[in-house]
């Protein structure tokens, strides 16, 4: 069911702030977070230092192919999200913003709006939702494209909060953070962190929703 990337078989790179990787009928390990989780400033740091290190080792952060490159060599690969993945994760268990997702009626509008398509356009594997941002892991159905499935997740349940909270205005930043897994070991890796995330930010039980996948 939860198939996994395949480098020798044709996939898409589509670019922005990050860059989407597509291919049908594969698992990602997704990352969304709230407008106020990330300043920007330190956001613009981390993509000049990130790209400053990829020059440095001889990738070119403007090709659109720079992660196949990177996953070419694998203590490369390794030492890069140690530096640069594992850093940003870790700042968003910091807590920064109001996050709101700690709210549980709020974690739960973001928990429906994951599970209301499961089976019919995805299969959604393991998810928390964390204060402040959500991680999940996910298995494409057919023509179902990430960038898109995220923005349909992330427009519903901004309308559903904004209106439970009373607000208005984004709620989510625009871009997701979108990986292709590669391995059954890298799929059992995201699935300890999703679990374990709540204990590395030392949250409470009432601070966050925790899911995983019924066998």
């Amino acid at each position: 069911m939860f198939e996994l990337f395949d480098p020798r078989q044709e996939y898409v790179v589509r670019e922005g702030t990050l860059p989407h990787w597509y291919q049908p009928g594969v698992t990602y390990f997704v990352t969304f977070r709230t407008e106020d989780s990330v300043p920007q400033p330190l956001l613009r740091s981390w993509h000049l230092r990130r790209d400053q290190w990829l020059r440095a080792h001889g990738i070119d952060p403007t090709d659109a192919h720079w992660k196949i490159r990177l996953m070419a060599t694998s203590e490369l690969d390794r030492e890069f999200h140690q530096q640069f993945t594992r850093a940003f994760m870790e700042y968003l268990d910091r807590g920064y913003g109001a996050c709101p997702l700690r709210n549980p009626s709020v974690a739960k509008i973001v928990a429906g709006a994951l599970l209301h398509f499961d089976g019919e356009r995805y299969h959604l594997s393991d998810f928390v939702v964390m204060p402040n941002h959500v991680h999940l892991l996910v298995c494409l159905i057919g023509t179902t494209e990430i960038e898109a499935q995220c923005q349909s997740w992330k427009k519903y349940s901004a309308g559903q909060i904004n209106r439970l909270l009373g607000r208005r205005g984004r709620f989510w930043q625009e871009e997701s953070f979108d990986h292709l897994v590669r391995s059954g070991e890298q799929f059992e890796h995201f699935q300890r962190y999703i679990a374990r995330n709540p204990e590395q930010a030392r949250l409470r039980n009432s601070e966050y929703l925790h899911r995983v996948r019924p066998k």
